[in-house]
């Protein structure tokens, strides 16, 4: 079965993929990257060859707009699109975002359905049919490329929905997005409905026509597949899943789903799919948010086989077993291997071909941390160099870090721990405390020595490599001035790997309150905190 695009993309077999893990992603309870990190994540989509990076939601934060600033200043390939609800401030902040990208897009939307205008947006459909005209007329003032998108759509009646599309389609919009907001739908559902809006709205097939789906009944990839079927030729969608409550569909699900079925539908992506788990493992990393290991793709098992009958099979014919291989998503970069009596050169040249460019005193402290870590470790693979250096872009000389830390504990005494935290202005304060095991007495002396108060909500451990001189990474979720945010941490020594996570955390939900105070409430005027599309 082939699929005939009904947009007017040049190349019909083809579907774009537009990565929202920065903005929709970013949204996921304690996940809060800084700029820098969003910039990194968004180089690493461009070398995985989204079409679109949604950066973020300029008017929510001066510190969102700068992000979303300084990567369409930085970042180049992809469209840089910035989101936006239908006011006037938000389209202004979006477009003085995104000006300087080389291809800008402004994504606007407003809910359709009656839930949302009876009771979120308190209004009429003649005034959201009048918002949205106004709003694409604006940002299409501004750029020509324009996004439009009817919030909770596949809740919303369809006649009415292709309504307000038509609107944005006689405005100049060149997508047109429907979202699956709270993952309501069903394919079959989906699929009608988006065949529906063909029938209805004059001009569609001259646009690009995109899905948008969560899952919050396991069914986005399904839903963004079956909108693919019946025409989409864009699929919005975040790195790992990750996104509102259940999250969006995953990119790399959908994007080996379309390479591997190509033979029944007839459309791909321009996804260079080998550099898939790395860029998971850098999202994993930068967002605290773990990969499970039975996660299709990326996952650690999605190509380990513990059956006998299955073990037999593979032995003989790889294919018996396996519908991928697994060197197609990435997963063969193993092969860097290198010792404690490897020079920087050596180092430079492993990071470069992971697509690192490390120079200067960036490469002179990772290779500072290989030199501690090769002492400790047989071999240092290409895992550990990815954590090594995303662990050293997290240091930020404004915020707080480990200096060092003594651990005292035993089955016959209470553990204590005094740990040294380098403050914001270069001086060391050292604090001590009791805890009920050494991690908590390391945590508890954190405390101490920056003088805050915090409740821990997550702790978790895990190994970037196999065998006993593994490299630990720990993610720690921690809520402090009215937030939850995220930090991670990597070191041999799991207790370092810790305080690590705890100091980062610490750091970002201080640094989110700093920058609130800073700005007033922002966010009540200027948000109200939609969580958009």
């Amino acid at each position: 079965m082939s699929v005939a695009g009904r947009n007017s993309q040049d190349n019909q077999d083809r579907v774009q993929i537009f990565d929202t893990t920065l903005r929709d992603g970013e949204q996921s309870p304690g996940i809060s990257l800084n700029t820098q990190e969003k910039v990194e994540i968004a180089q690493q989509l461009a070398r995985l060859g989204v079409d679109v990076i949604e950066a973020g939601f300029p008017i929510t934060s001066p510190g969102d707009f700068e992000a979303v600033e300084t990567i369409a200043r930085q970042v180049e390939g992809p469209v840089i699109a910035a989101l936006a609800r239908t006011h006037k401030a938000d389209i202004d902040a979006a477009w003085n975002a995104v000006k300087d990208a080389a291809r800008p897009r402004i994504h606007t939307f407003i809910s359709t359905s009656d839930i949302h205008i009876e009771h979120q947006l308190k209004t009429t459909r003649e005034d959201v049919k009048g918002q949205a005209r106004a709003a694409v007329a604006l940002a299409k003032s501004y750029c020509d490329d324009v996004e439009f998108s009817p919030m909770d759509a596949t809740r919303a009646d369809v006649e009415f929905t292709a309504e307000v599309c038509a609107i944005a389609v006689e405005e100049g919009a060149t997508v047109i997005n429907i979202p699956d907001t709270v993952g309501y739908t069903t394919p079959e559902e989906y699929a009608a409905y988006l065949r529906r809006l063909y029938e209805l709205i004059p001009g569609l097939e001259n646009v690009t026509l995109s899905v948008h789906c969560h899952d919050d009944l396991g069914m986005a990839v399904a839903n963004s597949y079956a909108g693919v079927l019946a025409g989409a030729r864009q699929v919005e969608c975040a790195v790992n899943g990750i996104g509102e409550r259940a999250g969006n569909c995953s990119l790399e699900e959908i994007v080996m789903l379309l390479r591997t079925r190509k033979d029944i539908h007839g459309v791909d992506t321009n996804i260079k799919t080998r550099e898939l788990a790395r860029t998971s493992r850098m999202v994993s990393r930068l967002t605290g948010y773990q990969v499970p290991p039975n996660k299709a793709v990326v996952g650690r098992n999605a190509f380990a086989h513990e059956s006998g009958i299955h073990q037999d099979g593979v032995l003989k014919e790889r294919s018996t077993y396996e519908i991928m291989d697994p060197r197609d998503v990435g997963l063969d970069s193993n092969s860097i291997v290198l010792g404690k009596h490897s020079g920087r050169h050596a180092l430079r040249d492993a990071l470069e071909q992971l697509g690192f460019k490390v120079e200067g005193q960036a490469l002179n402290q990772a290779f500072k941390r290989f030199k501690e870590i090769a002492d400790r470790k047989k071999q240092v693979t290409a895992l550990d160099l990815e954590a090594i250096v995303s662990d050293e872009m997290r240091e930020r000389v404004d915020t707080y870090a480990l200096s060092w830390f003594e651990v005292e504990a035993g089955s016959r005494r209470e553990p204590s721990a005094r740990v040294a935290v380098r403050m914001p202005n270069r001086e060391e304060s050292v604090g001590f405390a009791h805890g009920d095991g050494p991690v908590d007495a390391i945590f508890g002396a954190i405390r101490d020595a920056v003088d805050t108060e915090c409740e821990l909500r997550s702790y978790t451990v895990s190994a970037v490599t196999e065998g006993a001189d593994a490299l630990g990474e720990v993610t720690v979720v921690l809520h402090a001035h009215g937030r939850l945010a995220s930090g991670q941490g990597v070191a041999t020594d799991i207790l370092e790997a810790s305080a690590r996570a705890y100091i980062r955390a610490l750091s970002n939900a201080l640094d989110g309150a700093a920058i609130r105070e800073a700005e007033g409430v922002i966010a009540d005027a200027a948000t109200e905190r939609t969580p958009g599309p």
